[in-house]
């Protein structure tokens, strides 16, 4: 059957009605899931079975029956696990219909279905009693409900609701305890991705500063965690402040409370500076003696880095104080850490807390629309000087003394560069409401709200009137939009040039004049794990799983690609970076399709994993930004990426990532854009070179 599906189209700006599969939610769900990852994960899984066991043994050595209650089953492997641990029998629960019915036959096919139940709910409505889902109450407790943050997927309540209606009182729990840890440090890099900075311009005047307003200065920022994998953040890029400090610790084996808790750690910081970021994990320990333990830590933590294990499902937090403070070397302080039942935040206090009852009681939450506007990269972003002295220069080369402007992006600060760069009149639009009162802020903090004209409508709206009946001689844009979530969705931009062709004066420049999207065949350290089939884990047959993820995947996001913050996934470029599509911005979108094909020699011995593709902006003839491949690779191959922006990958499914290095090959494609709906659509090949005769 099919459905219509409503959508905001980043890159048109239109709402559209599609005609989808009943399953495409499902789809979804399924080949963005971070299934394949956690199988993937040996670690994880060699501590979950051993922890599994030894509970086992412990509840046998009591003569008792080992009765098993696995919330958020998954696949079925941790209750597969206890069976062959010698588990009497699994009650395991799973919300996801579609993964509940993947158990049942993940279970079924290894021989396991007469020792293991599926109970397809939420463990909250999981019924007790002779007729209920469980006749009983199970007295091992086995979960991973765990996120990046611990507590992030809902943990504490579901184990709070186990505790008092499923499990028996102090019954044996796999993890049987979670710690978490905070590390205070100061790092001008990450506050940059939390507050903006002042913004030097040197004009003929002097230099002019772009000043934050005092909201944003004092806001605590946004309420949510920022995951990240800490272990490409170098160590010069932070100085630590002070030891790795356990903060607190859910023991799981005993009654868990979800109620709001702060728990505080003094200590004497290592170095004077100012603290400005908490650098957050944790660790779970399998058993009550805390012999088998499985760690979040970053390398400089870990106690065994050689043995790293990385995961995607699981990273590090970065969180930010509310204000940055002054702390000096040995003299006592204070960190806090508050929790309610599903987040996390950090504070220092100077005394202890409970004498001082400034704790922070709430979640912190944004007051001054920046943090709700701009996502931490995007703050890093418009805090990179070097990137707005580009666009500095690129402006003094097309800026003329009676330009008239406009400026297209979401909360932009090109209107402000216009303006002291000495544009006679600068407008600038806005669609959201968040993004008109910040900017709005931002140009009162800065005395240019009579300056700058801002108007709140959607672009594609905008009258003469409008424009107060002037032609525009300068449009501008970065581009940056907030929907956009692939490289491509910025060219909204030339959808919004397109539809105020008739405002703009005769000769009236656009600034970038084109963009270009390129493409690059890369060989992932790690980043392959999430895409590619377990087969066999820990000697249990997860196929089924294995088919479920290709299955979604053909539906049809194995031909798209997805975004992923590559300053973050190490790889080595195998081919020269290549230019597939290009888009001339000074002129209208054009009807026709925009095809290209071609193919990419692979000049480096490796895997080939994917391909990554990204955007370059030609401000001018001599100035270009890209959000993607900063420099050409080494000999090596080594990619450096653009930190701010999201690059995307298409991974190829015609090669097992983990094969042997393979001879010369090149790479196919074919590349198509689609005016009308503004997608781009690709599909890569890879081919032996040997088989074309070379």
């Amino acid at each position: 059957m099919k459905v219509f599906c409503g959508r905001a189209n980043p890159t048109t700006g239109s709402v559209e009605w599609l005609e989808e599969d009943e399953h495409y939610d499902y789809h979804q769900e399924i080949a963005r899931s971070s299934y394949a990852d956690m199988l993937h994960d040996k670690d994880r899984n060699i501590k979950y079975y051993q922890g599994i066991r030894a509970a086992v043994s412990r509840v046998k050595d009591r003569g008792q029956k080992a009765l098993v209650l696995d919330i958020g089953t998954g696949t079925g492997l941790l209750s597969m696990m206890a069976v062959t641990a010698g588990a009497d029998f699994c009650y395991a629960i799973e919300v996801f219909k579609p993964m509940a019915d993947a158990a049942v036959k993940i279970v079924e096919k290894n021989g396991f279905s007469d020792k293991i139940k599926i109970i397809n709910k939420h463990s909250t409505e999981v019924t007790m009693g002779p007729d209920g889902d469980m006749p009983c109450r199970a007295n091992i407790l086995i979960t991973e409900l765990f996120d990046t943050e611990l507590i992030g997927e809902g943990a504490l309540p579901s184990y709070e609701h186990a505790h008092r209606h499923l499990v028996q009182e102090n019954c044996e729990a796999v993890p049987h305890r979670a710690t978490v840890y905070a590390q205070l440090v100061e790092s001008r890099r990450m506050w940059s991705w939390n507050k903006l900075f002042p913004i030097p311009v040197h004009t003929s005047c002097g230099e002019q500063v772009i000043v934050p307003h005092l909201e944003l200065e004092r806001c605590p920022g946004a309420p949510s965690v920022y995951d990240i994998q800490l272990n490409q953040v170098s160590s010069a890029d932070f100085t630590v402040l002070s030891d790795v400090l356990p903060m607190f610790s859910v023991d799981f084996s005993k009654q868990v409370s979800s109620s709001a808790a702060c728990h505080s750690r003094q200590f004497e910081p290592l170095a004077s500076g100012r603290a400005q970021v908490v650098l957050s994990w944790w660790d779970i320990e399998m058993d009550p003696e805390g012999k088998i333990k499985c760690s979040m830590a970053p390398f400089w933590a870990h106690s065994d880095p050689e043995e790293l294990q990385w995961r995607d499902h699981w990273m590090q937090c970065v969180y930010f104080l509310p204000q940055e403070e002054p702390v000096v070397q040995g003299s006592s302080i204070y960190l806090v850490a508050h929790h309610d039942d599903y987040c996390v935040w950090y504070s220092l206090q100077r005394t202890s807390p409970e004498k001082d009852r400034r704790v922070y009681p709430a979640r912190p939450v944004c007051d001054c629309q920046a943090h709700l506007l701009w996502n931490r990269p995007r703050f890093g972003e418009i805090n990179d000087q070097d990137r707005t002295d580009q666009y500095i220069q690129a402006l003094r080369t097309v800026l003329k003394p009676d330009s008239v402007c406009l400026c297209v992006s979401d909360g932009s600060l090109l209107s402000l560069l216009a303006h002291h760069l000495g544009a006679e009149q600068v407008f600038t639009v806005e669609s959201s409401a968040a993004s008109h009162r910040l900017m709005k802020k931002i140009f009162k903090a800065n005395h240019l709200e009579d300056k700058i004209n801002i108007i709140e409508k959607r672009p594609e709206l905008l009258t003469s009137a409008d424009l107060e009946g002037k032609k525009i001689s300068l449009l501008l844009g970065e581009p940056f939009f907030t929907t956009s979530l692939l490289p491509w969705h910025n060219l909204y931009f030339w959808y919004v040039r397109t539809a105020v062709d008739q405002h703009l004066g005769p000769g009236a420049v656009v600034m970038p004049q084109t963009a270009s999207l390129h493409t690059v065949v890369v060989e992932f350290r790690d980043l392959w794990r999430i895409r590619s089939p377990c087969g066999d884990c820990e000697g249990f047959d997860v196929h089924i799983m294995d088919d479920m993820i290709k299955r979604a995947l053909d539906f049809r996001e194995s031909k798209e690609a997805e975004p992923h913050p590559l300053w973050e996934y190490p790889c080595r470029c195998l081919s020269e970076p290549q230019q597939i599509l290009t888009f001339d911005f000074r002129q209208p979108v054009p009807p026709h399709l925009i095809h290209a094909e071609g193919s990419i020699e692979l000049r480096r011995p490796g895997r080939s994993h994917g391909a990554v593709l990204w955007m370059e902006y030609h401000l001018t003839p001599d100035s270009t930004v890209s959000t993607g491949l900063l420099k050409s690779a080494e000999d090596k191959g080594d990619c450096c990426w653009n930190p701010h922006c999201k690059q995307a990958v298409y991974f190829f499914t015609t090669a097992d990532p983990r094969a042997p290095l393979g001879g010369p090959q090149t790479v196919s494609y074919t590349v198509d854009f689609h005016p009308h709906t503004g997608d781009i659509t690709m599909d890569f090949s890879l081919s032996d070179t040997l088989d074309d005769g070379q």
